[in-house]
């Protein structure tokens, strides 16, 4: 069954979950590990600090929300993003150093773990964006060191929206918006407290 994504029930499910996730969104954006990979004057070693942190990221979701979510979604392996950083890293001779799992949630649902991927997917979305910022870096602009940011390519707009009509399709047949939303929220969260206290590993 797919979902079509601008029916009236759809469109509400998504802009509310877009809407109550907003302030945690934009606390996240706001701290200056996010905003300096958007930086002109953007820095290899802060660079190589914002994929290390979100290799854990991907790290976490590929071993706690992956395996949850196998019967649901049939492309995650085509989703794996840890191999990309550790791609982009090897390039820039950075060795990524181990810290806790950034979703530590005991017991998750699936409907939870489904607001957490909501999260970490639409992370790919900005990072089309992002990419813009670093192709003007020289150290980048061949094409080396930024595969994780290139992710989806030129698919990036059907992945999102092959991801948003499985979810919405899920909490149409189950009515389980409000824990997507809460497991949304709690990604933003960690995800922020994971920037804020993980120091960068000056190598």
């Amino acid at each position: 069954m797919t979902t079509n994504l601008g029916s009236p029930t759809a469109t509400d499910f998504l802009d509310n979950l877009k809407n109550k996730t907003a302030a945690a969104h934009k606390n996240l954006e706001q701290l200056s590990v996010s905003a300096s990979i958007l930086s002109p004057d953007l820095q290899i070693d802060d660079y190589c600090h914002y994929l290390a942190l979100m290799y854990e990221v991907h790290k976490s979701t590929q071993e706690h929300v992956f395996p949850l979510l196998s019967a649901i979604f049939p492309d995650l392996e085509e989703r794996k993003k840890m191999h990309l950083i550790e791609n982009d890293l090897d390039f820039l001779n950075h060795k990524i150093t181990k810290s806790a799992p950034v979703f530590n949630h005991q017991n998750l649902t699936i409907p939870f773990a489904l607001g957490i991927l909501y999260v970490v997917e639409g992370s790919s979305l900005g990072g089309r964006f992002i990419l813009k910022n670093l192709e003007t870096v020289p150290v980048l602009s061949n094409q080396g060191g930024i595969s994780y940011f290139t992710g989806y390519g030129n698919k990036t707009g059907s992945y999102w929206k092959q991801f948003l009509s499985v979810l919405t399709n899920y909490q149409q047949e189950h009515n389980v918006e409000d824990e997507i939303i809460k497991g949304a929220v709690y990604a933003f969260d960690r995800i922020h407290n994971h920037f804020l206290n993980t120091a960068k590993n000056e190598n």
